[in-house]
């Protein structure tokens, strides 16, 4: 156990003073071997795993003791080591890969366990992102050059195969008569592998692989390189199918025709440029979301490099009910919003970028020394601007020339309209853009702002110096908790971890912006609990659970 270090800093706070505190350290647990593979498991799952590419540990979330440890040579009778290692939480199994040049070897184990639950060399470049587990059958869908197989998860018997389905399985839902409907997609840097690759649609009949209708999509289903979220969301509303994927596009549920379609293609080309070292990088939210607002359908056309359009349709039908004027040469817009009769445009500002950096450098000893970096951040996109556009007609209402010189992103608070240019908030009326108020946000004490947020009654600032907040009707600042330089790293409920670049991490009420604080080792990996009570620290050998209450 580590003692708590308390240090005393002087916070500016709707209290007044606090103490500043380290986090709790509820168990530290030291492991037999080092790690690169780190997976924790919900608090209710009970449990999580550390592995190097030789051994992995299973240890229980609420006592830090290892459940089951063992080598790869021991667990299975094939493998020594592992080149990758996958887990899928909702199955319980932990995929174990080993790349021998046309002759791969998969294992998987019961993650609870470690019992072996089958093996095989039949399917080669099987990729994380080339599996996907559908629980409505207990089963993996695997992507492989030439078809999809469907085999049981916890015995590997394959049920059926298609060469009718190319690519992995990207998002799908399940209809009322027991089908599914999935849409499918290249994984990042993988296009070689797919034979005859082309975007599909599709509703298939899991039982025997039969493909009941096919179609195309317009634009590029993706996911994000770190975190592996999809980058678009499919729904089964009624008799028709939802594709939102930079647009909308809509099928006819039971024959997969395509009803209209309003989207476009769009790839976020040198917005933003790739770190060095960078294996895996992607720019995302770029691009704002369609919104829905009862029948209507309101889209952002980015298909042009050179200019833009806001487009309202009838979401029933799909008729295109008016076109905006130009927006020239905007090469993000993040964020979109309707409110009342106004539709509001957030142009440039931050956007998501993330990466996997991978880097070999001499020793200077005649060694290497070999860094990994899994890195999520903001970076901002220029030009910016703010506009605003009648929702009955799409004309032009007004166009703020306030934010020419920067913005951070913008977030609508009722009939209010706030935006960080990164030194101040302004809060607009949506109708004509007048400033109710005008707030640097020096006030707060946390530097320029790198992004806000609300909640509650609050605008919260994440700084360059930490985190303050300020009332959402009057812009007076409220509370603050000052900190050093640090990126958002997570937020749950009330709590906010930030991380310094040596892997620090510090955990924010944001009921009073007071912090607790873990000094980590610099390249420590931090995963927080779903319910923001918790943050796992992994390092080297060693990992550490700390309370962040």
């Amino acid at each position: 156990m580590k003692k708590p270090i308390v240090t005393i800093a002087l916070l500016m706070t709707s209290a007044g003073l606090h103490a500043q505190e380290e986090m709790t350290t509820l168990w530290e647990t030291k492991l037999g071997h080092r790690f690169d593979y780190t997976g924790t498991g919900a608090e209710e799952r009970g449990y999580s795993y550390a592995a190097d590419d030789k051994e992995v540990t299973v240890f229980d979330n609420k006592t830090g003791a290892t459940k089951w440890t063992g080598r790869y040579k021991d667990l299975t009778p094939k493998l020594n080591k592992v080149d990758e290692l996958t887990p899928f939480w909702e199955s319980d199994a932990l995929f174990l890969f080993d790349r021998k040049m046309g002759k791969d070897q998969i294992a998987v184990l019961d993650i609870a366990t470690g019992k072996m639950l089958w093996g095989t060399d039949k399917y080669q470049n099987v990729f994380d992102e080339s599996i996907v587990y559908v629980p409505e059958q207990d089963a993996f869908a695997i992507a492989l050059k030439e078809s999809l197989v469907f085999v049981k998860a916890k015995t590997g018997e394959e049920v059926w195969r298609t060469d009718k389905f190319k690519g992995a399985v990207g998002k799908y839902m399940k209809t009322s008569d027991g089908k599914l409907v999935m849409v499918n997609f290249m994984p990042g840097g993988l296009a070689a592998i797919f034979s005859g690759f082309k975007n599909q649609i599709v509703k298939i009949d899991l039982t025997n692989g039969n493909i009941l209708w096919e179609n195309t999509y317009i634009g590029r289903a993706e996911r994000k390189v770190i975190s592996k979220t999809f980058l678009y969301d499919l729904n089964v509303m009624g008799d028709k199918v939802f594709l939102r994927m930079n647009g909308m596009q809509v099928y006819d549920l039971n024959t997969g025709a395509n009803l209209y379609s309003a989207a476009f293609d769009f790839t976020p080309d040198k917005i933003v440029g790739a770190p060095a070292g960078s294996k895996k990088f992607g720019v995302y939210h770029a691009v704002a979301d369609p919104v829905i607002v009862g029948d209507d359908l309101y889209v952002l056309d980015m298909s042009s490099k050179k200019s833009q359009y806001v487009k309202k349709y009838d979401r029933n039908s799909g008729k295109l009910l008016w076109t905006s004027p130009e927006i020239k040469e905007a090469r993000a817009i993040p964020n979109m919003y309707v409110v009342g009769d106004r539709v509001l445009l957030q142009i440039g500002g931050n956007v998501e970028a993330q990466a996997y950096i991978y880097k070999r450098e001499s020793d200077g000893k005649g060694g290497w020394t070999i860094t990994e970096e899994w890195r999520i951040w903001h970076p901002n996109v220029k030009p910016n601007g703010i506009q605003a556009f009648s929702a009955a007609d799409g004309s032009i209402i007004w166009d703020s020339e306030r934010f020419r010189k920067g913005i951070t992103n913008a977030v609508v608070i009722g009939d209010q309209f706030v935006v960080c240019s990164g030194k101040e908030l302004y809060s607009m009326d949506a109708s004509n853009g007048a400033e109710k108020f005008v707030v640097p946000v020096a006030k707060g004490g946390v530097g320029n702002a790198d992004q806000i947020m609300t909640y509650k009654d609050l605008i919260v600032v994440i700084g360059d110096k930490g985190v303050s907040t300020f009332n959402m009707t009057t812009g007076e600042p409220v509370s603050m908790g000052k900190y050093k330089k640090s990126d958002l790293e997570d937020v749950e409920g009330d709590r906010m971890i930030l991380k310094t670049a040596k892997a620090d991490i510090a955990c924010f009420d944001l009921d009073n912006c007071t912090y607790k604080e873990f000094r980590a080792r610099t390249g420590a990996v931090t995963s927080m609990s779903t319910d923001g009570n918790f943050v796992y620290v992994y390092d080297k050998k060693n990992v550490t659970k700390v309370a962040t209450r």
